[in-house]
C-alpha cells in the first residue's frame, strides 16, 4: 500500500507547487504575490509560511497590479518561468480579473489561487459573498472563467491530485498557455487529507515544440515560390519560440523583408537589413508601404491584431494571399488564412530547407534607410521654447540607452509612439497591447527588473496610468528592485483626446481642462512618488531628462523622472487607418467630415478574402 503524508489541502499545494521544475532545473513557479484576506490567511497563508524556506511568498499592494508584475515577468521569461498570485474571496478576487483578461490575450501564464465561499456552506452566507438568487454553485470567482484559459474550484481536499497538473499542463502548453484560476474554498483549504507521498516527487515540465503536418509546410513553401512580393510580419510567437535566430537566417538566406508586431517588436534589432519596423495603425511609413504591395503575407507568431493589419486595409495588393504560421488553430485559420499548425523556430527551418535557393529582392532598401533618417528627425530635442512631444522624450531615451536598455510600456500615447519611433536593440522592448491596460506600468517594469536584473527597464508612463495603478512603486522600493520611470503629464487622457478630435468629436472628458471641474488638478507627481520611497526628481525639458535618465543608473531603487509635456501633436511620422466607428447621423460639420473619412477608409477593408 502507497505511503502517504497528511497535510492540509492548503500545505499540500504550497509543497506540490515548490517541486514543479523546468527542464535547466528552475522552479516553473517560482514564488507568490500575496495580499491575505479572511478567505486566504489561515488556510493558504498558513501552508505559504510552513514551506517560506522552499517556496517565497512577496508582499504587494494590489492584486491587480501584483499580477501585472507576475505577467511581465513570465512575458520576460519568454513563458518559461510564471508566479502565482493569492487572493481573499471578494475585491480581492474581482481585483484579478483585469489582469487575468491581460494574460489571456495576450497568451502568457497566471497562476491565481483564490480564496471561495465554504463548501460546506454552514455559514453561508459568508462576509464578501456574492450570492446568486438561481444558481446556488456561484461565486465573485465564475467571473474568471470566461478570461482563463482554466478554471476549477476546489471543494473537497482530494481535488488537488487532478487539479494541480491540469493547471501546470495549461500553462506550460505552448498552444493553450494563459492563466489559471483555481477557486479555493476556504473551509477546504484547512482540510486534512492523507496524500501520496509519489504525489510530491519533483516533476519537470517540457515545453514542447509542436511539429507541423508535413502538407500544411508544403502549402507554406508552395505559396512562397509563387509569390513575387513576399514579406514577413513577426509576432510575439517568435520570441515565446526562441525563434529569432531562426527568422534572422530565414529572412537573409531568401532575402524576404519582415516587419514586426508589438509583441514581437524588439525580437530582432532595428539595425537588420530586412527589419522594416512595423505595420499598421502605429507603424512606420516603410513598412506600410511594403505591406500595400506585397503579394504574400506571411504571419509568424501574431493574432493579426486590427494594430497589425490597419483594421484589414493595410495589406492593400489585389493578388494578396495570406499565410499564417501559429501553435493555435484558432490564430492560425483567422481570415480564411492558409494555416501551418507548429512551432515557429520548426517551421522556419522546414519551409527554408524547402525553399532552398529561392530569393525575392522586390523591396526597397532605401525606404527603411529614409524611415530611420526620419525618425531622428521627429525625435530630435526641440529647437525652441515650449513644452517637448512624446515624441521628444522618446528621442532623448533613445538618445541615452545601450545595448542593455528594455523600453516597456502597455496605454495612451506612448505605446503607439514607441512602436512606430523607438529603435529596439535585440531584446530590448516589451510592450503590454493585446489588453492595453492603463496600470500596467509600473508594476510590469518591476516584474521585468525581477526577471533579468542585467537589464536597464525605462518605464514610459502617462499622468494618466500613473495615477490608475501606481502602488507597486513603493514593493519595488522595499524590494529594492531598480528601474526608471519616465513619467510624462500631459494634464489628462491626451491620446484618447487626439482619437475624440479624430472621430469628429467635441473635447469632452478627456483632458482636465475639458472636464466638469471646479479646479484643475495640479498634482506633484515628484512628491508622491518620493513619498512611496522612489528617487524622483522633476526635468525641465529634453537635455535635463537626458542627464536625469543617465544619473538614474546605478541605483537600487526606483527612479521616478516627471516632465511636463503637450498633449497636441501625435508622433509625426508613420502610421495608418483605425477603424473606430464615427456615429452615421447628427452633430456639426467636422463630424461629418470625420463620417467622409471614415466612410473612404471603409471601404477598403479586406475581411474575408
Amino acid at each position: 500500500m502507497e505511503r502517504t503524508i497528511r497535510l492540509t489541502a492548503a500545505q499540500a499545494m504550497v509543497k506540490w507547487l515548490s517541486v514543479q521544475n523546468t527542464e535547466d532545473g528552475e522552479r516553473f513557479i517560482e514564488g507568490i504575490w500575496a495580499i491575505f484576506g479572511h478567505g486566504n490567511v489561515a488556510g493558504v497563508g498558513e501552508a505559504l509560511h510552513k514551506y517560506r524556506e522552499v517556496f517565497p511568498t512577496w508582499r504587494g499592494q494590489n492584486e491587480q497590479t501584483m499580477a501585472h508584475a507576475a505577467i511581465a515577468y513570465a512575458k520576460t521569461k519568454k513563458r518559461t518561468r510564471a508566479h502565482a498570485v493569492t487572493s481573499s474571496i471578494g475585491p480581492g478576487s474581482t481585483n484579478l480579473v483585469t489582469a487575468a483578461a491581460l494574460a489571456h490575450v495576450n497568451r502568457l501564464p497566471l497562476l491565481m489561487i483564490c480564496g471561495d465561499v465554504f463548501a460546506n456552506r454552514r455559514p453561508d452566507p459568508v462576509l464578501q459573498q456574492i450570492e446568486d438568487f438561481d444558481d446556488g454553485t456561484v461565486s465573485a470567482n465564475d467571473c474568471f472563467k470566461p478570461v482563463t484559459r482554466y478554471f476549477d474550484r476546489i471543494t473537497r481536499p482530494e481535488h488537488l491530485l487532478t487539479c494541480l497538473p491540469r493547471a501546470l499542463a495549461v500553462m506550460t502548453d505552448p498552444a493553450n498557455c494563459g492563466p489559471v484560476c483555481l477557486a479555493f474554498c476556504q473551509d477546504v483549504q484547512a482540510e486534512a487529507f492523507e496524500y501520496p507521498e509519489s504525489f510530491f516527487e519533483p516533476r519537470v515540465w517540457r515545453i514542447r515544440r509542436p511539429e507541423p503536418d508535413p502538407r500544411e509546410v508544403e502549402d507554406v513553401i508552395a505559396a512562397i515560390k509563387a509569390s513575387k512580393r513576399p514579406m514577413i510580419v513577426s509576432g510575439g510567437g517568435v520570441l515565446y519560440s526562441g525563434a529569432e535566430a531562426a527568422l534572422t537566417d530565414f529572412a537573409a538566406r531568401h532575402n524576404i523583408p519582415f516587419v514586426e508586431t508589438q509583441a514581437g517588436k524588439g525580437g530582432l534589432s532595428y539595425e537588420d537589413a530586412l527589419n522594416f519596423g512595423s505595420p499598421g495603425v502605429t507603424g512606420s511609413a516603410c513598412a506600410n508601404a511594403l505591406a500595400a504591395e506585397a503579394d504574400l503575407v506571411v504571419g509568424i507568431g501574431t493574432r493579426f491584431q486590427d494594430f497589425t493589419t490597419g483594421s484589414w486595409t493595410v495589406f492593400g495588393a489585389s493578388d494578396r494571399k495570406l499565410v499564417s504560421i501559429n501553435l493555435h488553430r484558432y490564430d492560425a485559420t483567422k481570415h480564411f488564412a492558409a494555416p501551418c499548425v507548429g512551432d515557429a523556430k520548426v517551421v522556419l527551418e522546414k519551409v527554408s530547407q524547402g525553399l532552398g535557393d529561392t530569393r525575392f529582392g522586390w523591396h526597397d532598401p532605401a525606404a527603411r534607410t529614409h524611415w530611420i533618417d526620419t525618425v531622428k528627425t521627429v525625435t530630435a530635442a526641440p529647437s525652441s521654447d515650449g513644452l517637448p512631444s512624446d515624441a521628444q522624450v522618446i528621442g532623448a531615451v533613445q538618445r541615452t540607452s545601450t545595448k542593455d536598455t528594455v523600453a516597456m510600456c502597455a496605454a495612451g500615447t506612448m505605446p503607439g509612439a514607441l512602436q512606430v519611433l523607438w529603435l529596439a536593440a535585440q531584446g530590448g522592448y516589451h510592450m503590454e497591447y493585446g489588453y492595453s491596460c492603463m496600470g500596467y506600468e509600473v508594476a510590469g517594469a518591476m516584474g521585468i527588473a525581477l526577471a533579468d536584473p542585467s537589464k536597464e527597464v525605462i518605464c514610459f508612463v502617462g499622468d494618466g496610468s500613473y495615477m490608475m495603478a501606481n502602488s507597486e512603486l513603493a514593493t519595488a522600493v522595499m524590494r529594492k528592485v531598480p528601474f526608471t520611470i519616465v513619467l510624462t503629464d500631459n494634464r489628462g487622457y491626451g491620446c484618447i483626446n487626439r482619437l475624440q478630435i479624430e472621430c469628429g468629436g467635441a473635447e469632452f472628458n478627456n483632458m482636465y481642462v475639458d472636464s466638469n471641474v471646479e479646479t484643475q488638478p495640479e498634482i506633484d507627481f515628484v512628491a508622491h512618488a518620493a513619498s512611496m520611497g522612489a528617487h524622483a526628481v522633476k526635468a525641465c525639458d529634453i537635455a535635463d531628462l537626458e542627464a536625469k535618465i543617465a544619473e538614474a543608473r546605478g541605483r537600487d531603487i526606483p527612479s521616478v523622472i516627471v516632465i511636463d509635456t503637450e498633449a497636441v501633436s501625435g508622433t509625426g511620422a508613420g502610421g495608418h487607418w483605425w477603424d473606430v466607428a464615427v456615429p452615421q447621423v447628427g452633430g456639426p460639420e467636422r463630424l461629418e467630415k470625420a463620417r467622409e473619412r471614415y466612410q473612404h477608409n471603409y471601404s477598403k477593408q479586406r475581411i474575408f478574402d
